[in-house]
């Protein structure tokens, strides 16, 4: 009888282990399971304008850019305070000098990506947790998290204002 029900507890373990996840551990699920469109990948054109002086526009370039296409990312240099219109990091030389100014890692991606997946693998969560896909990521890394409140405290007591900061939800809101 014994030796029974040790095949059966045996039997449920591997089937309870063939339905382990994905070699890396998944603190949260940030990837779509569609196939559908990416709706961080839609940026939509600039309005049409009238030029001050039609002399001023470009020869048409089939295939080329159009005054109206997106760009992002000239966007995002010029919102940091770069050139966009240089086009090249040459141009951009103060942002990068600024940005550098304590050394550079090269590979630091895959340093990141290594050093986080070695953490997550030791903060995985507990058995039943991964057994019923229970999402420990705000647990894993609760350690790290900043509180929000405690450092809005702190920067109101030196004089700094803080217009757009939400209100203290524990607070009563007077």
């Amino acid at each position: 009888m014994r030796f029974r029900h040790g095949i059966l507890a045996l039997a449920g373990i591997a089937a309870l282990a063939a339905c382990s996840g994905p070699e890396t551990p998944r603190l949260m699920n940030a990837s779509s399971a569609t196939s559908g469109p990416d709706e961080f990948g839609i940026v939509p054109n600039r309005p049409l304008e009238m030029p001050q002086d039609m002399a001023t526009l470009p020869a048409p370039d089939p295939g080329g850019t159009n005054r109206t296409d997106p760009s992002p990312q000239a966007d995002a240099v010029a919102a940091l305070g770069g050139a966009p219109q240089a086009g090249s990091a040459a141009g951009d030389r103060p942002i990068l000098e600024y940005a550098t100014r304590f050394g550079v890692v090269p590979n630091i991606r895959e340093r990141l990506a290594a050093e986080d997946l070695a953490f997550r693998r030791e903060n995985d969560g507990r058995l039943l947790e991964r057994v019923f896909n229970v999402n420990v990521y705000y647990r894993a890394y609760e350690q790290m998290s900043l509180d929000q409140q405690a450092e809005l405290a702190r920067w109101r007591a030196r004089g700094v204002t803080t217009p757009a900061a939400p209100p203290d939800p524990e607070s009563d809101g007077g």
